[in-house]
């Protein structure tokens, strides 16, 4: 078993990327014009021909023998959010009963799977079945091994035959193309005249649950919607923060070993690994990457958490609330431009130009994040996350921006054309020539903001444990390459660059300093805090994607030529059926374990009492007690009854609006959700007042506490 590695005698140097045909790879076994010109076509947008691919393509598939791998594959991330492939052998049939071993160039650059089969929003009819996977070639392919089994696995696009996109990957690489386009504008305003390409970076942190497999086989709830719907909260949970950071015990370390061993090879930078709040939870970070391959390696990684935790018997659950009363689990995302000689554009710098700099992008996010709040917001808006969102445990599902202390203090003094005062009480003038620099770390954390600066970047904290990182990232990219472009039109258009600048600087945070709040976003005032801003407060995942299509974001997407009308209205399609139809097997879920394995089991208990009732008065008792409990529990049953019937009417009613997608989920937020809420309170009773020795699954106390 892998677990069992010696890194001692093999050193992770010799392991890291070994599965991973890298740029060092490319390198090594490419003709130094053709290295050459697969780097171009990465950062300079050249065009890749065929011939070029040919050589690659042959490279790629010799190696991939070399290392085992038998077929290859276009691994794309179509709008199911999980991640698809069809493989193909490498195989080619001669005449005389041998074979070749092959793989073209074009067999690299592009692929065709059925276009129809997927989640298409009515782009494509059943009949219109073409659909194309082209390579992303800036993201490096990989062999995935599987029980022994090695894959070429080659990053893709997937895209309709009519260019529409049908995935997450085709617009994440548009807006990065359109925050490239309007941050160089803005850069040469400024008279940079080096830079030649704007990267966008992310670093995820993944959080996610391990549960031994032997109780996870016994809950169908858990095997079919990936949480409890059902559950009652043991007597011990998070309370006493005893988890949080914990020494990592021995199941759980042989695991992480694994993980990373198999994370390592793929040349994923598996770097922080810890327990989270919740027991059994635990989270993994990597190191920064640009967006497209962070995205990549995210779904890698998410599919190799799964795998190794089948290697170890147990389950991993990427379900942001698999369990109610403890924390649910996110995906931090953090979010950074640099450039590609070195500069990090949100990094304050130490000196009097990087200042000017540094601030006119950060009010430009400022501006980007309060304008575009609710498309930041619906970015994250997913089933699982409604239950974790606003939580006490989560940022709230209003949109919000942290600073923390000193940057605001610097901001306040533009805005308000006040004196700032430096910590060892010299005063400085204010302009922009003379903004202090100030230590990237010189700010607090603020763990309740959704998105928070951290002193060189921005995480934002809402995004789902189960996302993509590539929808919320493609609405960040474009809401701020949107804000760019203002920007980048005004410096075009005036003489005195620095003046303009300054005036935008002071402009852009006055009027949407609403934004920024560095207090505890849990607490309850906060909301009406919020109110009194006008700052918008989506708390459903129904509300918030109703408004994709509004008319604005609309122009803003195609504007940008991020996405079209019909694209974007498909995909508001496609996120409410799937919204629906998670909802509905939930609600399905929870009416089959109640009326088949919860009811009749609190039954028998219940006639047990009775025999024990009867038996007991027969002798002269009086168990008083005894029979009020008994009737207790019968009339949890007959509730629970009748709930698990009004949410069978609730649910087959939703059905009946089918044919209107947007008030079929309203009606699912609305009543089914609520039917199901009503129907887990007394479920939970139920569970509650039940001899253990008859409940008909595991309990949180055995998930939660016994791995």
């Amino acid at each position: 078993m892998t677990s069992q590695f010696d890194f001692s005698k093999t050193s992770l140097i010799e392991i890291y990327g070994k599965n991973c045909f890298s740029d060092s790879v490319m390198k090594e076994r490419l003709p130094s014009n053709i290295y050459n010109e697969v780097v171009a076509v990465q950062n300079d947008g050249h065009i890749l021909n065929l011939q070029t691919a040919e050589v690659v393509a042959n490279a790629m598939k010799d190696w991939a023998i070399e290392k085992g791998a038998t077929h290859y594959t276009h691994w794309f991330q179509p709008l199911t959010g999980l991640t698809a492939e069809k493989h193909d052998s490498f195989i080619s049939p001669k005449p005389n009963g041998s074979v070749l071993l092959e793989f073209s160039g074009k067999e690299l650059i592009q692929g065709e799977p059925d276009a129809s089969s997927f989640p298409n929003g009515g782009l494509r009819a059943t009949f219109e079945a073409r659909g194309y996977t082209a390579w992303d070639t800036a993201s490096p392919a990989v062999i995935k091994e599987i029980g022994g089994v090695k894959t070429l696995t080659i990053p893709t696009a997937f895209f309709s035959y009519t260019g529409d996109a049908l995935d997450k990957k085709v617009p994440l690489l548009r807006s990065m193309v359109a925050l490239n386009k309007q941050s160089m504008r803005v850069l040469k305003a400024l008279g940079n005249t080096t830079t030649k390409r704007v990267c966008i970076n992310v670093g995820p942190e993944q959080e996610y649950f391990l549960i031994d497999e032997k109780f996870y086989d016994k809950r169908p709830d858990l095997r079919l919607a990936g949480r409890t719907v059902f559950g009652r909260m043991s007597a011990k949970g998070q309370e006493m923060d005893d988890h949080y950071f914990g020494a990592i015990k021995e199941r759980i370390t042989v695991f992480m070993k694994e993980l990373n061993y198999e994370l390592w090879r793929l040349g994923v930078p598996a770097k922080t690994q810890h327990n989270e709040v919740a027991p059994h939870q635990f989270e993994i970070a990597t190191v920064y990457s640009s967006a497209n391959i962070s995205t990549d390696t995210n779904q890698l990684l998410m599919e190799t958490i799964k795998n190794v935790a089948m290697h170890h018997n147990m389950v991993a659950l990427l379900h942001e609330k698999p369990f109610a009363g403890v924390n649910g689990s996110g995906k931090h995302n953090n979010w950074s431009i640099s450039t590609d000689d070195g500069q990090n554009l949100l990094s304050p710098g130490e000196s009097p130009e990087e200042n000017v700099q540094f601030l006119l992008f950060l009010t430009s996010v400022i501006k980007a994040v309060d304008k575009y709040a609710v498309l930041l917001r619906l970015s994250a808006a997913t089933a699982g996350n409604d239950h974790r969102l606003g939580a006490n445990e989560a940022p709230p599902a209003i949109i919000s921006m942290y600073l923390g202390g000193k940057i605001t203090e610097i901001l306040d003094s533009i805005s308000e054309e006040k004196p700032l005062i430096r910590r060892d009480g010299r005063l400085v003038e204010l302009g922009l020539t003379t903004i202090p620099s100030f230590p990237v770390d010189d700010t607090d954390r603020n763990r309740t903001s959704p998105f928070a600066f951290t002193g060189n970047k921005f995480e934002f904290r809402m995004v789902g444990s189960s996302q993509s990182l590539a929808g919320p990232n493609t609405m960040l990219n474009t809401a701020v390459a949107d804000v760019l472009g203002e920007v980048a039109d005004r410096l075009k258009h005036t003489k005195d660059v620095l003046g303009e600048a300054k005036k935008i600087i002071k402009e852009f945070y006055t009027e949407h300093k609403r934004i920024i709040f560095n207090g505890n976003g849990y607490c309850s005032t906060w909301i009406d805090e919020a109110k009194k801003r006008n700052l918008p407060n989506l708390t459903s995942t129904v509300e918030a994607l109703s408004h994709l299509n509004d008319p604005e974001f609309v122009t803003l997407f195609e504007k940008h030529n991020i996405f079209s009308s019909q694209e974007l209205s498909s995909r508001q399609e496609i996120y409410l059926e799937t919204y629906i139809k998670q909802i509905n097997i939930e609600a399905s879920l929870m009416i089959e374990m109640a009326l088949g394995m919860m009811v009749p089991a609190a039954n028998r208990y219940v006639t047990e009492l009775l025999i024990s009732i009867k038996e007991q008065k027969e002798i002269g008792f009086t168990p008083k007690q005894l029979t009020q409990a008994a009737l207790e529990l019968s009339r949890i049953i007959d509730g629970t009854l009748e709930k698990a019937h009004i949410l069978a009417l609730q649910v087959k009613k939703a059905s009946s609006f089918e044919h209107d997608t947007l008030t079929q989920a309203r009606f699912t937020y609305d009543e089914v959700v609520k039917a199901m809420e009503s129907l887990r309170i007394d479920g939970d009773t139920l569970e509650k007042l039940t001899d253990k020795s008859y409940w008909p699954y595991p309990t949180y106390e055995d998930m939660l506490f016994r791995l």
